[in-house]
């Protein structure tokens, strides 16, 4: 115990401060982008290998910026995933860090737009990516097979005009 009459449990040995906790998540995650660093500043300064990493870089980052494209609409990480594909082309194309720069800033002035909007048009916009959420899953024939599970396959119009 202190003199104020609280105990001092970060000073004990058997706990673990969580400013200690912090610190060293930090310095590992210090020493993975160091790491990283070094070994992406080998890659480059390899005259071989540098042409294949860009196009890695540029496949892996062109499939999740499509993936993150296509869950935009869709309840869930949509927008992550944009950032995520664009990120990861901007660690090697220019072109893509100032696309990632010019998306995030739009992204803000819309959610801020957005928020400051009534209720009922925030509730159009809600019921908008319902509605894409629902016409995809009715494409996809995914509410026609849930009908199946419940007996519900009598109702032909549920079938998907693409999977029929």
């Amino acid at each position: 115990m202190t003199d104020s009459g609280v105990g001092d449990m970060a000073t004990s040995p058997t706990d673990t401060s969580r400013a200690g906790d912090t610190r060293s998540s930090r310095s590992r995650w210090h020493r993975v982008r160091v790491h990283a660093r070094h070994r992406r500043y080998i890659v480059r300064s390899s005259p071989r290998w540098y042409p294949v990493y860009r196009v890695a870089v540029a496949v892996v980052g062109t499939v999740v910026l499509a993936c993150g494209i296509v869950a935009i609409p869709y309840p869930g990480p949509g927008w992550l995933i944009v950032f995520l594909g664009l990120g990861i082309l901007a660690s090697e194309f220019a072109w893509a860090h100032r696309l990632l720069t010019f998306v995030r800033r739009q992204y803000d002035r819309w959610m801020d737009w957005i928020s400051r909007q009534h209720w009922s048009v925030q509730s159009i916009f809600w019921i908008g990516t319902c509605a894409v959420v629902l016409v995809t899953l009715w494409l996809l024939n995914a509410i026609y097979t849930v009908a199946g599970w419940v007996d519900l396959d009598h109702l032909e119009w549920l079938a998907s005009p693409i999977f029929s």
